[in-house]
């Protein structure tokens, strides 16, 4: 496989991404919190989108993966300008996010800031507000404290080493919420969601389905499904989800 290529944006950062050619839409994929372009779905798709001639993008945000940065140094707006800096450079006409979990996050911020390219979305796992509503939500007098007097906290994590969710992402996060004001999304929407994921609820799921002012949202539920919702079955129905949404749109 060839290796990654480059972008600088605009804030100094450099992104790695890897770009299929084909026809449209672009179907572009948005990771999640810690997780790079080399995760089994970003692979999977990118296949998937090969063999259907279809046109693919998957990239790292900044202090993911082989893009620049620390992780502990980001946040949800910076992840957002790299999100923008990726569709606005290597992608042309419509493009079809696919979401995972804060790539759905994403993805709905993308779709608030350049509607006009979208031409339908998929979510797998979405956890738009996390920082406010799990991550604040959850801590702790103690930690809180923490969080304003050292700003980080260290949280551990069921798939990988703990996160530091610094006071920076936080703060920046209460200005990137999608679930407080009204979210149009005027194309067709499927969202993904596992009832055994222990990272995002379905209460979030089904939060998100009431909230959206959307014409033509589905929200498939798969029981047992975790929340990396990387098995075959599970890959076969995001296949499923994007080819609804590319006859539908």
């Amino acid at each position: 496989m060839a290796g990654a290529e480059y972008l600088d944006t605009a804030q100094g950062r450099r992104l790695a991404y890897h770009r299929t050619p084909g026809k449209g839409p672009v179907v572009v994929f948005l990771g999640g919190l810690k997780s790079d372009m080399e995760g089994t779905k970003a692979l999977h798709l990118e296949a998937w989108a090969q063999a259907r001639g279809q046109a693919f993008l998957r990239f790292d945000y900044s202090g993911h993966g082989e893009s620049s940065g620390r992780f502990e140094d980001g946040c949800i707006g910076d992840w957002h300008e790299d999100t923008l800096a990726a569709i606005d450079a290597l992608t042309e006409g419509p493009v079809l996010p696919v979401g995972s979990s804060m790539g759905g996050w994403q993805a709905l911020l993308l779709a608030r800031a350049r509607p006009e390219r979208i031409a339908g979305l998929v979510t797998i796992a979405a956890a738009p507000d996390f920082t406010e509503d799990s991550y604040w939500a959850g801590f702790s007098d103690a930690q809180k404290r923490q969080l304003e007097e050292v700003g980080q906290v260290e949280l551990p994590s069921d798939y990988m080493e703990p996160y530091v969710i610094t006071r920076r992402m936080i703060e920046d996060g209460r200005d990137r919420l999608v679930l407080r004001a009204p979210l149009p999304l005027p194309f067709p929407v499927r969202c993904l969601q596992g009832t055994a994921d222990s990272a995002v609820s379905t209460e979030t799921a089904l939060r998100l389905l009431e909230h959206a002012d959307c014409p033509d949202m589905r929200l498939t539920l798969v029981k047992a499904a975790d929340h990396r919702f990387s098995d075959g079955p599970c890959l076969a129905l995001i296949e499923a989800a994007v080819l609804d949404v590319l006859g539908a749109g």
